[in-house]
C-alpha cells in the first residue's frame, strides 16, 4: 500500500497547480488502484470485455480532470475512487446492454486478465439501482457500500473518510447490506428491472 503522507502531500501539491504532481501521484496511487479494481472484477471468468487496467486507467483520468480535486488525503482520495469505478462498471454495463440490443459488439483488447463478464451486467445496474435508492433513504450506507464493497476500504478508513466511530461504520455495513439484499432479492415487479 502507498504511505498516506505521500498521497496527502501530492494531492496538496495537485491542488496546489503543480502539475507535474500528477505524474508523481498516479506512480504513488496505480498498484493500490489496480488491486481495487481486481477486487471488483476477481470472481469473473476469462473471455471479458472489461478489464482492471483499463478501470484504473479511466477512474483515474475522471478524477485527475475533475476541477474540484478537494481529495483531503489518501482516504478521501480511495473513497473518490470506489465512486468512480462504481459509475465507471455502471456506465460500462448500459453502453453494453444497449450495444447488444442493437446488434453491436463492444470489445476491448487488453491484456489484464481481469474482467467483467457480460452475464454479470445485469447484476451491476440492479445493484446501482438499489444503491440509488438506499442513497434517498440513507446517504451514509450508501457510500459505507461503495467505499467498501467498490472501494474494498477497511471500516477504519471508511470511519476517517466520513468522519464518523468504526463501530457506525460496521452498523450502517450491516443495515445496509441486509437492506440491499432485500432488495435484490424481491421479486421483480412487473415492468421493472428488479
Amino acid at each position: 500500500m502507498s504511505e498516506p503522507g505521500d498521497i496527502t502531500r501530492l494531492l496538496g501539491e495537485l491542488r496546489a497547480g503543480r502539475q507535474e504532481a500528477q505524474q508523481q501521484l498516479m506512480d504513488a496511487v496505480y498498484s493500490d488502484l489496480h488491486k481495487i479494481a481486481g477486487r471488483m472484477l476477481q470472481r469473473e471468468r476469462t473471455g471479458h470485455t472489461l478489464q482492471a487496467t483499463a478501470l484504473v486507467n479511466e477512474a483515474y483520468l475522471q478524477m485527475v480532470g475533475d476541477a474540484r480535486l478537494d481529495w483531503k488525503d489518501r482516504s478521501h482520495f480511495f473513497a473518490a475512487a470506489a465512486q468512480s469505478m462504481r459509475h465507471i462498471l455502471v456506465d460500462y454495463a448500459r453502453r453494453h446492454k444497449a450495444a447488444k440490443r442493437e446488434g453491436g459488439r463492444l470489445k476491448v483488447e487488453l491484456t489484464d486478465a481481469l474482467a467483467i463478464s457480460e452475464d454479470r451486467l445485469e447484476e451491476v445496474l440492479a445493484i446501482d439501482e438499489a444503491l440509488t435508492r438506499l442513497a434517498e433513504w440513507d446517504a451514509r450506507q450508501c457510500r459505507v457500500v461503495e467505499m467498501r464493497f467498490f472501494g474494498g476500504m477497511t471500516e477504519e478508513e471508511i470511519a476517517e473518510v466520513l468522519g464518523v466511530g468504526r463501530r457506525t461504520v460496521s452498523r450502517d455495513w450491516n443495515l445496509a447490506r441486509a437492506w440491499l439484499h432485500g432488495e435484490l432479492n424481491r421479486p421483480a415487479a412487473p415492468g421493472s428491472v428488479l
